[in-house]
């Protein structure tokens, strides 16, 4: 079912997440969090850009410009490739000075959904929020420890969530005319072997594949019975997200961290922080645009 696992760039991420691929222009955009930069990768020529931003970046989307919109620390932004500069557009916790903004993805309707977490790490301090294509901003849930990863149904039916510190996957009612999420149920349940569920993508089958921090690993499975089908293991202590992407969208693209470790696991994994490519069979689903 899989390739050979590469290392695609040691690039050394303190905390690399939020792959999203270009299907235009066959390119590879991911961030590091805690290093405050979004990197730009291409594969035919294999070499990657960095911009440096001042804040935080947890995660990115692009428009049909040639600019992203992105979640950093305090709020939602437009970044400007060409520029490099960033415009705000909406600081939805501005009152909350302790939490930053993490993982996010655009729906099928152009809307960018990106939650918040605590600094500190503080149960129940976050939120999922949602933009909307006319710039307004719209609180989806709250109660949230970090919000990561986010998937919705081939069918769009439903929205898919990973709130790290419960160790699971929500699964919402998800109505792709309103946005409306509605009847969360868990579908699947991390064990402490396991690490701790990350980022997430979704294939064309509607299989979910999840990233493990702390578990070393990218694993597939059936949202409909809550079972794993298989799994790919990384070098890396920490991985973070996925995406397909490839002219194909066969290509499962992995990013990991560095952050937490220490010397001797840093020894052992002395390719954390790395991001990796892996062939699958499958194919995914592709990356939507922000219509804003």
């Amino acid at each position: 079912m899989f390739g050979e696992l590469e290392l695609v760039l040691d690039v050394k991420s303190s905390l690399g997440e939020g792959p999203c691929w270009d299907s235009v222009n066959q390119l590879l955009y991911w961030v590091d969090i805690l290093e405050k930069k979004v990197y730009v990768f291409d594969p035919v020529t294999n070499k990657y850009r960095g911009i440096q931003l001042e804040q935080c970046v947890g995660a990115l989307a692009l428009t049909n410009r040639n600019e992203a919109v992105v979640a950093l620390e305090d709020g939602f932004y437009f970044l400007n490739f060409e520029t490099e500069n960033v415009t705000l557009i909406d600081d939805p916790e501005s009152h909350l000075p302790n939490n930053r903004f993490n993982d996010g993805k655009c729906d099928a309707n152009g809307s960018f959904w990106a939650g918040t977490m605590s600094k500190s790490i503080d149960k129940e301090q976050g939120s999922l929020y949602c933009l909307h294509p006319n710039m307004k901003v719209q609180k989806k849930l709250d109660k949230v420890g970090i919000s990561n990863g986010i998937a919705w149904s081939p069918d769009n039916k439903f929205l898919y969530y990973i709130d790290t510190l419960n160790e699971n996957v929500c699964c919402f009612n998800y109505n792709v005319a309103t946005g409306d999420i509605s009847n969360p149920v868990e579908i699947i349940k991390f064990q402490d072997e396991d690490g701790m569920p990350d980022g997430m993508t979704i294939d064309e089958e509607g299989m979910l594949w999840i990233a493990h921090w702390g578990g070393s690993k990218v694993s597939r499975w059936n949202p409909k019975t809550g079972k794993q089908i298989n799994s790919i293991d990384i070098p890396a202590l920490n991985v973070t997200s996925c995406t397909f992407g490839g002219k194909d969208l066969n290509e499962l693209y992995i990013t990991t961290a560095r952050t937490g470790l220490d010397e001797e696991q840093l020894e052992n994994y002395p390719f954390s922080g790395g991001l990796f490519r892996i062939k699958t069979d499958v194919k995914g689903t592709p990356s939507h645009t922000f219509k804003g």
